[in-house]
């Protein structure tokens, strides 16, 4: 699997922070490695220009899985930390609903299977 980090123009996007998210990201996802084609991170100050501010940082990520259209979420927090822990849960819950769903729509399809052979 893939991991692209990108920040924001008032983050300072060091190597230590790319190793940290790209380690939680990859931590989370491990379980879906094989189905994972890329996963892109994008970290941003939503309230840079203002003093202050609640839940400003901001993480969104997206996750290519083979054979299905991306799949993407965001979470806002106070710090960066929090804010890709939090997204990559909400990724993690996201995908297993996914993949579940199209397991259970296979696993109950009332169609006949394709023919193989053409009169």
């Amino acid at each position: 699997m893939q991991i692209q980090i990108n920040t924001g123009h008032n983050i300072e996007g060091h190597e230590a922070l790319a190793t940290q998210v790209s380690d939680v990201v990859e931590e989370s996802l491990s379980q879906f490695g094989d189905r994972l084609t890329k996963v892109d991170v994008h970290l941003s100050d939503e309230n840079s220009d203002k003093k202050g501010g609640g839940d400003d940082m901001r993480c969104m990520i997206e996750a290519r899985l083979k054979g299905l259209q991306p799949l993407a979420v965001t979470h806002q927090a106070a710090n960066l930390d929090q804010a890709v822990d939090g997204a990559a849960e909400k990724l993690t819950h996201l995908i297993e609903t996914t993949l579940g769903r199209r397991s259970h729509q296979a696993s109950h399809r009332t169609d006949p299977p394709l023919s193989s052979s053409v009169n």
